[in-house]
């Protein structure tokens, strides 16, 4: 099969399935890297880092990557109009659908359970995030204190208390990590 009709279906199969916006496309994402090599694990973290701090979205980010990284420009342009595809179709048929049967108990069930699936993708990307960012390569060999990025582990926990104590705009907290990256070498 040919690399741009991989990018094509793979991307495509994403955005059917990645209910819950774009970090439920992570897990699809990690899936990818572990299959294809269009990028690793470690590229999808520092893309999510980059994609937060840029517009748009991280997968519509990640898919413009991925695709330019294995088929060029065409690749890029494929793989991003194939995630962005699926999604608007869905909508459109979603929307005609919800305005005919908004009380309907089927659709309100539905609605019921996909809220708890997508935020169960999400907490399992959050999950490998933090697997591939927060440890090293050599988990369950030589001492404990060698598994783990401890200085990443501080900077994430004081990071998280600030957000959740101050509330500011999410553009502060990414300039206040790219300077702690510089001045602390993280």
């Amino acid at each position: 099969m040919s690399v741009i009709l991989t990018v094509c279906l793979e991307f495509m199969k994403t955005g059917f399935f990645a209910v819950g916006g774009g970090f439920a496309t992570l897990p699809f994402l990690f899936e990818m890297a572990k299959n294809y090599d269009w990028f690793t694990a470690k590229e999808l973290t520092d893309m999510i880092a980059v994609s937060e701090s840029t517009p748009g979205a991280i997968g519509i980010n990640m898919a413009t990557y991925a695709g330019s990284n294995a088929a060029g420009i065409l690749g890029g342009i494929v793989s991003t109009l194939s995630l962005i595809f699926p999604p608007v179709v869905v909508v459109i048929i979603i929307a005609r659908i919800l305005e005919k049967f908004r009380g309907s108990k089927v659709v309100q069930g539905i609605m019921n359970a996909l809220r708890p699936a997508a935020l169960g993708l999400i907490a399992a990307a959050g999950y490998s995030l933090f697997i591939t960012v927060f440890t090293r390569d050599s988990i369950g060999t030589g001492a404990f204190s060698d598994w783990f990025d401890w200085r990443g582990l501080i900077a994430f926990a004081i990071f998280v208390f600030l957000i959740l104590k101050f509330k500011k705009h999410p553009v502060v907290y990414i300039a206040a990590g790219a300077a702690a990256g510089i001045l602390f070498g993280l």
